[in-house]
Parts: C-alpha cells; structure tokens; sequence
C-alpha cells in the first residue's frame, strides 16, 4: 500500500535512498528525471518534515564480533513499565524496545557477544530490574531477512 502523502516521485527518492543513503543526488535525479536541485529539495523537504529521521549504517553483527541475537518478551507490572523500558534502552546490548499490546509486555532485541555475555545480561540486568513478571526469550539461529525502515 502506497501512502497518500507523498507523490511517485517522492515514493522513488525514498526507496532508492532507503537501499543506500550514500546515492548520490545526481544518480537519484537520473532515476527519477528530476534536476539535481529538484531532487535536494524534496529529499530537504522530506527531512524537515520528519518522514526521513536519520541516515545510517547497517552493520552485520557476526562480522563485528555479536554472535548472539536474542528477543525477549517480558511482561512488567504497568507501574515499573517505563522505569523498566528506561533501564532497557540504556543497555548497550539493547538494540530495539517495543511496547506492545497486551498486558503490559515489552519486546526487546538485544545482541550480544557470547552466551556468557547473554547469562549476564539476564540474571545481573534484566532480572533484577523492578516489575518483572516473566521473561520468554528466543535466539535468532540464522538471518533470512533484515529490512531497515518501511518502504512507501
């Protein structure tokens, strides 16, 4: 589903720049047959109304040494709920933290070095956190697919 916001040619600019954020305006404006300035101002556009957030890199985590990738439910008694997502985000093996529907549960990802390191954060940061209620966790054993953002 395409979203009413924003024309085709809008819908091209963030594609290709979702694929590589590093294109450069002149090859987008090849794609799109637009001018170079044309295109910078609906890629500046796009930033300062909020759709584009941020630019980044995707690093594989095998190839910079975190070879342990885990999700977590964990249900929380809604009055620790955000002190405990709080402590969550402040991790640095914490990648991502989602409320989710239900009773009081967030989904967490965390990658981490070696399951010493996942036995750590487990009974020496997540364990002790206030309001924990249950923790179910899975670890990723593969990647099939990583997709980074939505696509319009």
């Amino acid at each position: 589903m395409r979203s009413s916001t924003f024309d085709q040619i809008d819908q091209q600019i963030l594609n290709l720049l979702i694929e590589n954020s590093r294109i450069s305006l002149i090859d987008i404006s090849e794609q799109v047959g637009l001018s170079r300035v044309a295109v910078k101002n609906r890629i500046d556009a796009l930033e300062k109304s909020g759709v584009i957030e941020q630019y980044t890199v995707i690093l594989n985590p095998e190839k910079v040494g975190r070879n342990v990738s885990v999700f977590f439910d964990i249900q929380v008694t809604p009055s620790a709920l955000h002190q405990v997502a709080d402590a969550l985000i402040a991790e640095e093996a914490v990648t991502d933290v989602y409320l989710m529907t239900g009773a009081s549960k967030l989904h967490v990802h965390a990658v981490l070095e070696m399951n010493q390191d996942l036995e750590h954060f487990v009974l020496e940061k997540l364990y002790p956190l206030p309001g924990i209620e249950r923790v179910s966790s899975d670890l990723i054993v593969s990647r099939i697919k990583t997709r980074k953002g939505i696509r319009v």
